[in-house]
């Protein structure tokens, strides 16, 4: 058996070493395969990471690969015609953030129709095009052709690969609420002692307006 390493060293072509393939790019469809139908699951600890920097997710302080963080499945119909790419089907699961009020779990569900269109890097429109596009409908002076309210999704692709992890991590962004709650009644957390009021009571009393402190000790006469 040769010594790689010593063959490397000597004035001949390099000896390339073997390395496993690059194995799991589960969201990744070639092109030369479509058109085609796809089932994508997204597992709790992909949710997780994919929601890392979300206050209302961050709150919660799960640890990393969270088993409780959510799921999601999308089920595609991928084909293509001509330079470009298209997807259309369905997104579901659920994402488990904190409750705006009293930062407990809140499980939200997905369930989503998708229908994207994907580009070649040299067609996305840049932001100069998109701003002059706005500024057109805006004044009803745009000459061009219409797009309808499903050719909006929009992302990028090489030509060969279709990438759709931008996709499903925006479908569970986008489905996290500004305020989540537990339910609609919530009673949050206590400012003063921080007991959850949905389950516990106590006998903090409401902090005084700073504006009214002044008048804490008059009396008025009788």
């Amino acid at each position: 058996m040769p010594d790689l390493a010593r063959l490397d060293s000597l004035d001949h072509v390099p000896i390339l070493r073997s390395f496993p393939m690059a194995k799991d790019l589960p969201y990744q469809v070639l092109v030369r395969d479509l058109p085609t139908r796809r089932r994508f699951d997204v597992p709790a600890a992909r949710v997780g990471e994919w929601l890392r920097g979300l206050p209302m997710r961050d709150a919660l302080g799960a640890p990393e690969g969270d088993p409780d963080a959510g799921h999601g499945a999308a089920d595609l119909e991928l084909y293509a015609d001509g330079d470009n790419a298209f997807a259309s089907g369905t997104f579901r699961g659920e994402v488990q953030v904190a409750c705006s009020r009293c930062v407990g779990p809140v499980r939200i569900p997905i369930d989503e129709k998708l229908r994207v269109t994907f580009l070649p890097g040299h067609a996305m429109p840049a932001d100069d095009d998109e701003a002059t596009a706005d500024d057109a409908a805006a004044t009803g002076d745009d000459d061009g052709a219409e797009l309808a309210e499903d050719d909006l999704d929009v992302f990028a692709f090489d030509g060969e690969r279709i990438d759709l992890e931008p996709l499903f991590r925006e479908q569970l962004v986008l489905a996290v609420p500004y305020a989540p709650l537990c339910k609609d009644d919530c009673k949050g957390l206590c400012p003063q002692c921080g007991i959850d009021r949905n389950t516990d009571s106590c006998a903090c009393e409401p902090p005084i307006d700073p504006r009214l402190a002044a008048l804490k000790g008059l009396k008025i006469p009788s």
